[in-house]
């Protein structure tokens, strides 16, 4: 609100303010009945107006909240502020005749930033974390870690479950592990972390932020104001210039990881050992041991640096080296990360269906030697040559699906000439059996086969959820 009426803390008022939500779903729904509930006057607009929009809409209605379906481009009058779901672009003309009437706009994430402490107790800081692939594994072992260290926490914020919840919720924790995506960051201005992290930055979302430099800067924001330790990837540059520019408190420290041994003020690996050199005494001359690499699940290149980076967090935060280790015996990753379906007639089949671009997809054929690589669906706009130079090395095969495996059939062609390649020429959800037969046509015993398929799943799923569902069903019917 440029008038300045709305207020941080304790003091943030909503009675009486005219709040305009824009959006329905995860993010939008809470926000508007955590407005309603605070006094504000709220209307939330809705870009569509399907059954379950309309049904969405009922529900709030019910409680005396106007909603608009099929109208997110009007600002609606008096609106004083804005409150959007992370996916609306900054370029809408709802937005636009928003800042020209001087009217600020807050994500669900900034909301929850300043209702924080309105019980009055001291509010939980946050431990963050993004980064283009990685994040949620990452903020899952975060919170693992800092359960075994005996503190009260939860995974919140991208990874599905509402920070407004958790910040205005019952339960009281000592610490919370914030997934934050672009989106999220983008409408999150004053945010401050106590500690957070940028896993990797590659080339994603850039038709929402408009360029490469435009999304490298909405993940910086999540170092502004960090207290403690602004947490790096030694091996991506681009993640540790974002911690140059930021501007941090002073004594606020860059703490870098490695899946190399580790310099002073780093994490990294040593004859299979997870180690710290940055939360010790006398970081020149020691290192404390956290883990073995054997404790991660998987023990992936890529899963390994997950871990490194929950751990520097959580080391940040003053958890003990033990907590480190048992917090990561503790992970159980979600379905479809690098997940082991089966092993047939000694193939081992890997379902990484959440694998939905280049980066992703880049990580996970790295971990593997031989591989028959099951692979297509819709582009958003990638280009495939990189990947495939990367990752000739490893493939005995590919079998294609979906919209736009043209793209990478051409880029293996180019870099990959030698690589046979099975072209399926069906997106119908019936083609993942037949991708999996083709797969293991072309495997042979001590290889794997990885459904990684670099590209989103919307042409033939509802979700990579489902891909992946679908690749373990076909897999699971060739070991019948």
């Amino acid at each position: 609100m440029g008038s300045g009426k709305v207020t941080d803390g304790q003091g943030l008022s909503f009675e009486g303010k005219h709040v305009t939500v824009a959006g329905l779903g995860v993010s939008g729904i809470p926000a508007a009945k955590i407005l309603h509930g605070l006094g504000a006057l709220v209307t939330v607009v809705n870009d569509g107006d399907d059954e379950r929009s309309r049904a969405q809409a009922a529900d709030l209605e019910a409680l005396g909240i106007t909603v608009r379906l099929g109208d997110g481009a009007t600002l609606p009058d008096g609106t004083e502020l804005i409150v959007t779901t992370p996916g609306w672009q900054p370029d809408k003309p709802l937005f636009t005749a928003a800042r020209a009437a001087g009217v600020e706009i807050w994500g669900d994430v900034e909301l929850a930033w300043r209702l924080r402490g309105r019980d009055g107790k001291e509010p939980a800081p946050w431990l963050a974390v993004t980064g283009t692939n990685g994040k949620t594994t990452t903020v899952q072992m975060l919170a693992s870690i800092l359960k075994a260290g005996g503190l009260r926490t939860a995974a919140v914020g991208n990874i599905g479950v509402s920070v407004l919840d958790a910040v205005l919720g019952d339960e009281q924790y000592d610490v919370l592990a914030v997934e934050l995506s672009s989106y999220q960051l983008h409408w999150a201005p004053s945010l401050r972390a106590h500690s957070a992290a940028v896993l990797n930055l590659a080339p994603d979302h850039l038709d929402w932020h408009g360029s490469m430099e435009a999304y490298a800067a909405d993940k910086g924001r999540i170092y502004e104001g960090n207290r403690v330790a602004c947490v790096y990837n030694v091996a991506d540059k681009a993640t540790e210039d974002l911690v140059r520019e930021a501007d941090v408190e002073e004594g606020c420290r860059a703490i870098g990881f490695t899946l190399g041994s580790p310099a002073p003020s780093q994490l990294g690996v040593v004859d299979g050992i997870l180690v710290d050199r940055a939360f010790v005494e006398d970081r020149q001359k020691n290192a404390q041991e956290l883990a073995e690499v054997a404790d991660v699940n998987p023990p992936a290149p890529h899963n390994i640096a997950n871990a490194l980076a929950a751990a520097a967090l959580a080391r940040a935060f003053g958890v003990p080296a033990k907590a480190v280790r048992d917090g990561l015996r503790a992970f159980t990753p979600d379905a479809h990360r690098i997940a082991h379906v089966a092993d047939v007639d000694g193939v081992a089949y890997i379902d990484d269906s959440k694998a939905t671009n280049t980066h992703a997809a880049e990580a996970s054929l790295a971990a593997y030697e031989s591989i028959v690589w099951i692979a297509g669906g819709l582009a958003k706009g990638a280009t495939f040559d990189e990947l495939v130079a990367k990752s000739a090395k490893h493939l005995r095969g590919v079998v294609l699906i979906g919209a736009d495996r043209a793209l990478i059939r051409e880029a293996l062609a180019r870099h990959a000439p030698e690589v046979p390649v099975v072209d399926l020429d069906r997106t119908d959800t019936g083609a993942m059996l037949a991708a999996v037969q083709e797969a293991q046509r072309l495997a042979a015993a001590g290889d794997t086969v990885l459904l990684a398929p670099a590209c989103a799943s919307m042409d033939m799923f509802a979700n990579y959820n489902k891909r992946g569902d679908a690749f373990a069903q076909a897999v699971r019917e060739l070991g019948a």
